[in-house]
This record gives structure tokens, sequence and C-alpha cells, in this order.
């Protein structure tokens, strides 16, 4: 029985608004959050405050909104003052958990864009936080909603191709989005956690998800091999840099990114950086760089199944390419971005099974940010008691387990040695 998610689920009569605080004006938080909070849910959500270092950001947040909410760079002056029912934290990685456990101990529920947080220690604090609250906190993978993902875990989870028994998944960053990764806050890894923690817990929890397993064994290789200081012509940011006019990686921070970011970069960074310091367009070879850009792990499920995974971050193209190879057969999926030799509006299933031709089930690509999936996240975000039959919202633990697989891939990296995923949830 399919049981994709409807794109526009049934509303639930409620008594009052909900209300939210951001905190972490960034483009992530006003368009993947605030926005659709004050446009398309009004009737049943209510943005009360915003909250950031930067004055700047916040008034942007207003102007494009077209709000006039209260801002503050005092958290718990915020929490005070507008007395929120749940708080959304899309602020640097790294600084996640701290908001989080505020806001839990305040008596709020959060929602928290992934990854949750990028070490171990941090993630056990804000499991036991959401334990002594009795609060709950929400990751959002918004992956999960697209309905070719949805796809997958219905055909896996009726036993399509039997039990699962390996997995080979490659994921394919281009050299505009990819390269972006480099330039930012996330280029250092105590601020994000390095791309497998940042960037794979979308990967790790759609792993996890497909396969209703936990990770318990990881082992990981990892390198920098393409950023950072690999060639002589650089300088501190795109917009000084004599080179400007013949690097391949130039990144005009006075018009929006080429790979869809919605915000103006020159209002929400470049005229506000005077404020907090904050560079948008650092070179992507330079000297701070200390994350990897080309990564392969595997790792060992609870159910027995294995994991093969890569990342590269300097591809030709974008994407990801995936196969299960079960007792009763192989499924194979993929999604590409840009290539002209692949149809833009449909994606493919194929399942091999022994003795019989391919079946090739084809999903039509939705409009909408992430194939359709943001907007389906955001219905069962902000209009309450949506029914969820799939599991598609994800909870602490699940926000635990898809960075834990990257943690312990930052560990192993370091180490050359595997890690166990039991001795970094605290678990013996």
């Amino acid at each position: 029985m399919n049981q994709t998610i409807p794109s526009t689920p049934s509303v639930v009569p409620q008594t009052r608004k909900t209300r939210y605080a951001l905190i972490g004006c960034g483009g992530r938080g006003i368009f993947m959050f605030a926005k659709p909070i004050v446009q398309r849910f009004a009737h049943s959500a209510e943005l009360v405050g915003f909250c950031d270092l930067n004055q700047g950001r916040m008034d942007y947040a207003n102007r494009v909104l077209e709000t006039k909410l209260p801002t503050y760079t005092d958290f718990d002056r915020m929490l005070q003052d507008t007395n929120p029912d749940v708080v959304i934290v899309c602020t640097v990685d790294s600084t996640h958990h701290e908001f989080i456990i505020r806001a839990l101990r305040h008596g709020c529920d959060v929602i928290s864009e992934k990854p949750m947080t990028i070490d171990a220690e941090k993630c056990r604090d804000i499991l036991a936080a959401e334990r002594e609250t009795g609060r709950r906190l929400t990751v959002t993978f918004n992956y999960r909603f697209i309905p070719y993902c949805t796809r997958i875990k219905e055909l896996l989870g009726r036993g399509a191709i039997g039990k699962i028994l390996s997995v080979d998944f490659n994921y394919l960053l281009d050299r505009s989005h990819g390269a972006d990764y480099f330039r930012r806050w996330h280029a250092r890894k105590e601020n994000s956690g390095g791309l497998l923690v940042h960037k794979s817990t979308h990967h790790f929890d759609l792993v996890n998800w497909w396969l209703d397993q936990d990770p318990e064994e990881v082992f990981a290789f990892g390198s920098r091999q393409f950023y950072g200081p690999t060639r002589e012509q650089r300088g501190e940011r795109c917009l000084t840099c004599g080179y400007k006019n013949t690097c391949e990686f130039y990144f005009d921070i006075n018009t929006p990114p080429d790979f869809g970011t919605p915000f103006d970069t020159a209002e929400l960074y470049r005229n506000v950086e005077h404020l907090d310091g904050y560079i948008r367009d650092r070179c992507v070879f330079d000297d701070r760089i200390d994350i990897e850009d080309t990564l392969t792990l595997a790792v060992r499920y609870a159910g027995g199944t294995q994991l093969s995974y890569s990342l590269n971050a300097h591809c030709i193209h974008e994407g990801w390419q995936i196969a299960f190879n079960g007792t009763g057969g192989r499924l194979e999926a993929a999604e590409w971005h840009g290539r002209s030799d692949v149809p833009a509006d449909t994606q493919d299933i194929v399942i091999h099974r022994p003795g019989k031709a391919a079946e090739v089930i084809r999903i039509p690509v939705e409009s909408g940010d992430h194939g359709g999936g943001d907007r389906r996240l955001h219905h069962m975000l902000f209009e309450p008691g949506q029914p969820d039959p799939m599991g598609h919202m994800a909870s602490s633990k699940a926000g635990a387990m898809s960075i834990l697989t990257g943690i312990a891939s930052n560990q192993s990296i370091a180490t050359g040695k595997p890690v166990l995923i039991a001795g970094l949830n605290g678990e013996r």
C-alpha cells in the first residue's frame, strides 16, 4: 500500500496558535522556517521574535518578511519577553546544544536545524536535558519528506528485495554548492564538525530511516585534497582578491549564489559584516580550512547490514546514487542536479530480481524546494496533530543516530581505528 503523505495534509483545528521564536537569522532560519510561518501558517502558528548576534540580519528578516517582530541579541531575554511555545534553532552548528538546552529548561519544545550538534558530549547533554525537562526536541530532516525517498522507504519496508544485506551510497557535491562550504563558517571543524557531520547527517539519517536500524561501528578515511592551501594564487576573500578575473571559484557576494539561494547575500551578509566580523566570501584555498573534502567510510548496523559511503565535495556535477543489496534482489536509486543527460522531471527506482526483467518505478519530481520535501515538512511542523504513519518526523534519538555516524567517522579518521557508537552515546 502506498502511504506517501499527501502534498496538502488535512488541517487539524486547534484552540490557539502555537508561538514560535527563532534564533539564528541566516538564510536558512529566515527562509526555511520564518517565511512559511508568516506567509502560509498564520492560521495555526505565530512568530513572536528573532534572536541573533547581528542586529542587521534581524532587521533584514523583518524587511524581507514584511514583519515588525521584536529583535534580541540576548537569548534569555527573548525567552522571557516573548514566552514562546517552541524555539527554532538555526545558529552555527557548534552552538546548537547551548540554545536547545536553554530552551528546553525554559519549558519550550525545540525544533533544531540539522545537525543536532557536532560532538558526542554535546549530544549526550542535549538528550539528558530533554529527559530531565520532559520537553520535546524535533530535528528537521527534509530529505525524508521527498516523495522519491519516501517511495524507497515503502518498497524496502514491504520486502521488495528481501532482507537488506548491504548498501552502497555515493554523494557528490559540485564545484559551486560544494565549494561554498569551504568559504563559509563551515570550513572550520570546530564550527561544523566537518562535512560528515554537517552535510552527511542528511544521508546517514536517510539510511537509518530506510533500514530501521541503528549504526553500531564505523571506520573512515578522510582528507583535504582539493580545497585549502593547494594553490598559490589566492587571497583572503573574493571581494578584494587580485585573482577574481581568473579564478573559477570567484564568488560575487553582491549577487545570490547560482545554486538557488533565495536571499540577497549583500543585504544579509556583506552590508552587515561590520557588526560581527563574519565574512561570507572567504577564499576556498585559505589556510584556515581544516575540514576534509574527500571522504569514505564503512558502517556496521545493529541488524547486520553493512554500509559503504563516500562524499566528494569537488565534483563536476552534483547528486547521489545508492544501491541496496538484499536476499531477494537489488534496488537502485539516484538523484542528479544539472545533468543534461538525466531527465529533470522524473526519477527512477530500478529493482533487479533473479531471473526477472528489471522493474522500473518512475516517480515524478515535484516543484518546490527539495522536490516538495520542504512543503511536506512544514505541514508536519506547523499544523499540529498531523498523522505520521511512516515516521517522517525525526526525534532527538534520530538526530543523535545521524550525527554519531559522522562523529565516529571523525574520530576514526583521527585515530586510524574503528569506533563503536555505544562508546560515544554513553552506553557500555
